[in-house]
């Protein structure tokens, strides 16, 4: 499907890396920036750096239909996801540092960082998993900011 095109869009040459900035490297970070960018300019599919929270925000964001769909493929270099955009993302990024919220304080949180009720959500990380604010509001848990996307 969208996959094969996301492969043949890879260049065929890798330059070589230093691993210690590879290793400094925010992936989260550059997902959802690479999203952003995306979205500004039109361009509906993406690729970026496959990875375990990176599929937890992917799945979170499907659910939430911010993006369409998303593939994990594998290129023998730890893989990518090729990403289908929805058109929905006005603003996204991480939140650094990671803040505890307590269960009782994910309104102020929301007030923060996305512009209106309603709009957007928080992705946490909670004892019970990666999940949005409003998910952790009902199960009455508190966690760490992980992210925002409106």
């Amino acid at each position: 499907m969208f996959a094969e095109d996301a492969l043949e869009k890879l260049p065929k040459k890798s330059a070589l890396r230093n691993t210690e900035v590879d290793d400094m490297t925010d992936h989260l970070s550059d997902a959802l920036n690479t999203f952003k960018t995306h979205e500004m300019v039109g361009q509906m599919d993406c690729s970026i750096k496959a990875g375990k929270l990176i599929s937890e925000v992917l799945r979170l964001l499907k659910e939430n239909r911010y993006i369409k769909n998303y593939e994990n493929v594998e290129n023998g270099k730890g893989g990518f996801f090729a990403v289908q955009l929805d058109g929905r993302i006005n603003n996204c990024g991480t939140i650094k540092p990671r803040f505890p919220v307590k269960r009782n304080e994910w309104a102020a949180m929301e007030q923060q960082y996305i512009p209106g009720v309603g709009v957007g959500m928080l992705i946490v990380s909670t004892s019970q998993g990666i999940m949005t604010n409003s998910d952790a509001q009902k199960k009455k848990i508190g966690g760490r900011l992980i992210a925002y996307v409106y």
